[in-house]
């Protein structure tokens, strides 16, 4: 299973939210959200940009980036 889907199942029973739930709150289709999860298929950034959000994560953190799900400061070199 693909790093992206295996978060989006774990975050989203960890809310302990349905999937056709959540295909509502982003306005598609369940079989569209369930493919995600399933790794059939993977969202668009507008798309992940909106579960990160409603996740408070980073899109870093779905994509397997980094395993720190919180947002962290970007540090500049100076």
């Amino acid at each position: 299973m693909q790093i992206l889907a295996k978060r989006l199942k774990e975050l989203r029973e960890g809310r302990r939210i349905y999937q056709r739930e959540l295909a509502e709150i982003l306005g598609m289709s369940f079989r569209g959200y369930q493919n995600y999860e399933t790794g059939q298929s993977e969202p668009k950034l507008a798309t992940l940009i909106v579960l990160a959000d409603y996740y408070q994560v980073s899109i870093d953190y779905l994509v397997g980036r980094t395993d720190a799900p919180d947002f962290q400061a970007v540090k500049t070199e100076e």
